[in-house]
C-alpha cells in the first residue's frame, strides 16, 4: 500500500526519515506489543493483487484490524503455553521448515529467470504486442450536464451565438469534476466506457461538431462537443513493461520448472507401494508408402 514510501516534502523541511525509520513506526500495540508499518506492508504484500489496489486510506484500517486480531490470539496462545504443547511444537517445527522450502525455492526460481526475462526479451514481446494491437475506436468529448431539457436547449442556444464552451461548462454544468478543471473535458473514451445513451450519441458525430439537441441520460440533458476522434493507439512501452515483465516471467517459470524437473530422478508411487509406470512413448507415425507408378 505504499506506507514506506516517504511523501515529497511541501516546503524544506529537515531531512526526511529514512525508509527503515517510516517502516519502524508504530501504527498500533496489543498488551504493549508493537504493529508496525513494516508489519502492514507484509501483510498488503500477500493479498491478491485485486484487493492490493484498495484506496490505502480504506485498506489501512482493515489491515491494522486484520494484525490486532492475529497479534491478540498469539498473545492469548501464549499465555496458555500453547507452545509446550507437543503437537504444536511438531506443527511449528513444519511450518519453519515449509517457510525455509518456500524461500530457497522462490530464490532458485529468482535466480533462473533472470538471464530468461532481459530487457531484449521485454522490448521483443512489445514489439509483437504491438504489431498484433488492435485498438477500438475512441472519442475525445467534453460536456455540459444540467437537468432539464430547457437549461439544456438554452445552452445550445448560447453556444451557437459564439459563447465559450469551457466558460458555460463550469457556469452550468452540474459535473462539476470535469467542468472545474477541464471545462467540462472527459478525455479520450470509448464507446463501451460511457452510458449507452451518451456513448450513441458521442461516436454518432463528427470532430468539431457540437449536439443540436439534448441527450438525455439518468443523470440529465447533455450537451456534447466532440473535440477529436481516433483509432486507440497501443500503449507505450513503459505503459506495459510491468505487465510484459510478468507475463514472462510466468511463462518461462514453467519451462524452469520443467527443465529442474528433467534434471531429477523421479520415482512415482502408487498407494499400495508399487511404484508407476512411466507411459510408452508414441512411436512416430510410419510414412506414408507411395502409391505405384502408373496408377
Amino acid at each position: 500500500v505504499g506506507l514506506a514510501a516517504p511523501k515529497p516534502a511541501e516546503s524544506a523541511p529537515a531531512a526526511a526519515p529514512s525508509p527503515q525509520d517510516t517502516a519502524n513506526k508504530v501504527l498500533a500495540t496489543v498488551n504493549g506489543e508493537k504493529i508496525t508499518v513494516a508489519d502492514v506492508e507484509q501483510l498488503a504484500n500477500s493479498l491478491p493483487p485485486q484487493l492490493r489496489q484498495q484506496d490505502p486510506s480504506q485498506l489501512l484500517p482493515k489491515l491494522i484490524d486484520a494484525l490486532v486480531v492475529r497479534k491478540s490470539l498469539l498473545i492469548a496462545a501464549q499465555k496458555d503455553k500453547l507452545g509446550n504443547d507437543p503437537k504444536v511444537k511438531a506443527e511449528i517445527v513444519r511450518a519453519q521448515q515449509q517457510a525455509a522450502d518456500s524461500v530457497l525455492q522462490a530464490a532458485y526460481m529468482t535466480n533462473a529467470l533472470k538471464p530468461m526475462v532481459t530487457d531484449a526479451a521485454i522490448q521483443q514481446a512489445y514489439d509483437q504486442f504491438k504489431a498484433n494491437f488492435k485498438g477500438e475506436p475512441e472519442v475525445h468529448a467534453r460536456h455540459i450536464l444540467v437537468k432539464t431539457e430547457a437549461e439544456a436547449n438554452d445552452i445550445i442556444k448560447q453556444l451557437k451565438g459564439g459563447a465559450d464552451f469551457a466558460a458555460l461548462a463550469k457556469k452550468y454544468s452540474t459535473d462539476k469534476g470535469s467542468a472545474d478543471t477541464g471545462g467540462g473535458d472527459l478525455g479520450w473514451f470509448k464507446k463501451g466506457d460511457m452510458l449507452p445513451e451518451f456513448s450513441d450519441a458521442a461516436f454518432a458525430m463528427k470532430k468539431g461538431e457540437t449536439s443540436s439537441k439534448p441527450v438525455k441520460t439518468q443523470y440529465g440533458y447533455h450537451v456534447i462537443q466532440v473535440l477529436d476522434t481516433r483509432t486507440e493507439p497501443a500503449p507505450t512501452l513503459d505503459q506495459v513493461r510491468d505487465q510484459i515483465r510478468a507475463q514472462l516471467e510466468r511463462q518461462d517459470a514453467q519451462q524452469v520448472a520443467d527443465k529442474t524437473v528433467s534434471q531429477m530422478k523421479v520415482v512415482r508411487y502408487n498407494l499400495d507401494g508399487s511404484v508407476v509406470q512411466p507411459a510408452p512413448a508414441t512411436p512416430p507415425a510410419a510414412p506414408a508408402t507411395p502409391a505405384p507408378a502408373g496408377k
